[in-house]
């Protein structure tokens, strides 16, 4: 009970901190939050002193703000969270309103990403865990890898416009609900589809698996079972993709003309529209503690006493799966081609004379707009960005296993901080450390570490409770002998490998944030700014958007064969070593 009440405080003091610093975000920026309400009112408006001065006594900017704090915080026992300093409605209907739309857009992508999990562990649940050969495919990799607004932008334009399938913009009812479920859901299912077939093979390596055989139950059951079986593991990062999926739809919420709560708490912040940024970073906070605590509770009782009563197997043993190292080394050949043929060439120099044209010989990813060649900019975006992404990831893998290690202190922290949709993180380090290249690092370095740590608490809490660690601890063992020899060499190997499915996403969240002006700005050749660029021209001249779209899915399928390949590298020593 102590445990649960100093969890208890320390997420509610992680909360106060995050709503009270932004409530500081529009002093923290250093403008004038009277000159930014002004403009997000009427841009047309002259911004005279007297003005700006009837602006602050309108919203009582001149008490400070932890007088505007302290009273927006007293107005909540009563419901009331204030007025939009832009619009003057009332916050919390809105807020209401908007949560309501994210909740039904979020269980509409979960169920997308569970089935397309089941699709990608379909194979391996089939074979009973036999993973002959290379395990995994590229077809997951290449969803894993997908950002959410391009294949937003994809799915609105081919199967909304062009076809006109499916309605693209609006949203009044289940029909409205369909392509944006797909383009969030579709990359989740993949990763947590990834993550679920590398627990699979060592479920069904298991004593029952073969005693359930033995007995005649069907492989069906015992495919269901083996699931069951893996999903301990698995919650933690499951109520970080429906927080997430909440807090990071914001690019689909635009695209698709979604009034939900990420778009609104965005729209809020650039406005610096504080009552409304406030409630909306609030929900998403609360969001995010129920999510979390409705997966530990869902955790606890699919395992039941046994996660108590150490007694437990391990899911990390050795299996049949043999990996072959061709996939990564074709797909990392590619890649390098890409880039070595991309950087003799320049990215900004202008052709209007070739603007937007096909691809030929002497531009073989064709031109963009401004008729820059693609292949250059594709090639200089890669290095920046793959060489700051694996920095990033590698930072992110080493923080999440440190605190991973520390579940007590970081299941709050990862809760709190996962809730916080990226690009308001990037708007608070804007804030803090001012506008410049090392924004988007800084930012999506905050955030990239949350799964992984999940993750790591998530599986030494199983392997804790194995046999074999009960066993070593009834010998006289130590702690630190127990973490070296025995829980970290069977947790290191799949979170590295879910830092490499990650790398992708990373690589992405850095570019995408440069485009949104907090960071790197045209004509830089980064590969987020290189997508939106480019999106508008999707029908008109697709391969704009499908050649750094391509390069990205290229970089997916490397990290996730090269993860497999370890783990097929990894197997094989243990199974030498015995």
């Amino acid at each position: 009970m102590p445990h649960r009440t100093t969890a208890l405080l320390w997420r509610a003091f992680l909360a106060a901190a995050l709503v009270c610093a932004v409530g500081l975000l529009p002093w923290l920026t250093r403008t004038d939050p009277a000159l930014t309400v002004l403009k997000a009112r009427s841009a047309e408006r002259d911004p005279d002193p007297e003005v700006l001065a009837a602006v602050r006594a309108q919203l009582g900017l001149d008490d400070g703000p932890l007088r505007l704090l302290g009273h927006w915080l007293g107005g909540l026992p009563r419901g009331d969270a204030g007025h939009s300093w832009i619009s003057g409605a009332e916050v919390m209907p809105g807020v209401l309103q908007a949560l309501g739309a994210s909740l039904l857009l979020m269980g509409a992508a979960a169920v997308v990403a569970v089935a397309t999990a089941g699709l990608v562990c379909a194979r391996t649940l089939r074979r009973g865990g036999r993973t002959a050969g290379r395990p995994g495919g590229t077809g997951s990799a290449v969803l894993a890898a997908l950002p959410e607004f391009l294949t937003a932008s994809v799915l609105a334009t081919v199967v909304g416009v062009q076809f006109g399938w499916l309605p693209a913009l609006g949203w009044y009812g289940p029909r409205w609900m369909v392509l944006p479920a797909l383009a969030l859901g579709l990359p989740a299912g993949a990763v947590l589809g990834r993550l679920l077939d590398d627990l699979l093979p060592g479920a069904f390596a298991e004593p029952w698996v073969r005693a359930a055989a033995a007995r005649g139950l069907p492989g069906r059951r015992i495919a269901r079972q083996a699931v069951r079986r893996c999903l301990p593991g698995l919650l933690p990062n499951m109520g970080l993709f429906v927080v997430g999926l909440t807090g990071g739809a914001v690019a689909v919420e635009q695209i698709f003309d979604i009034p939900g709560l990420g778009r609104t708490t965005l729209q809020a912040a650039l406005a610096q529209d504080l009552p409304v940024l406030q409630a909306g970073t609030l929900a998403l906070l609360l969001l995010a503690a129920v999510a979390a605590g409705l997966f530990h509770l869902a955790a606890r009782l699919l395992v039941g006493p046994a996660l108590r009563a150490d007694a437990l197997p391990s899911l990390h043993r050795p299996s049949t799966s043999t990996a072959r190292r061709t996939p990564p080394l074709v797909y990392g050949a590619l890649l390098l081609s890409v880039v070595a043929l991309g950087l003799p060439r320049d990215p900004l120099a202008l052709d209007t004379a070739l603007r937007l044209q096909h691809p030929t010989w002497a531009h073989p990813f064709g031109t963009d707009a401004l008729g820059r060649d693609l292949l250059a900019r594709v090639a200089h975006g890669a290095v920046d960005t793959l060489l700051l992404a694996l920095a990033i990831s590698a930072v992110a893998l080493g923080t999440g296993v440190l605190l991973g290690l520390l579940p007590r202190l970081s299941g709050p922290l990862v809760d709190t901080v996962n809730a916080l949709p990226p690009v308001l993180a990037a708007l608070l380090v804007t804030a803090v450390a001012g506008n410049g290249s090392a924004t988007p690092a800084l930012a999506v370095a905050a955030l990239a570490w949350t799964p992984l740590a999940a993750h790591t608490s998530a599986l030494l809490h199983q392997e804790r409770a194995t046999l074999h660690v009960t066993a070593t601890r009834g010998l006289g063992a130590g702690r630190w002998h127990l973490l070296r020899h025995a829980l970290l060499p069977a947790v290191l190997p799949p979170v590295t490998r879910h830092a490499l499915l990650r790398l992708p996403g990373v690589a992405l969240a850095l570019a995408s944030l440069g485009f949104l002006g907090l960071g790197a700005q045209p004509p830089s050749p980064e590969w987020g700014l290189l997508l939106a660029e480019n999106q508008p021209y999707a029908e008109r001249a697709p391969w704009a958007v499908l050649a750094p779209a391509a390069v990205l899915a290229l970089l997916g399928a490397l990290a996730v064969t090269a993860a497999g390949s370890m783990q097929g590298t990894n197997e094989r020593r243990e199974l030498a070593a015995r």
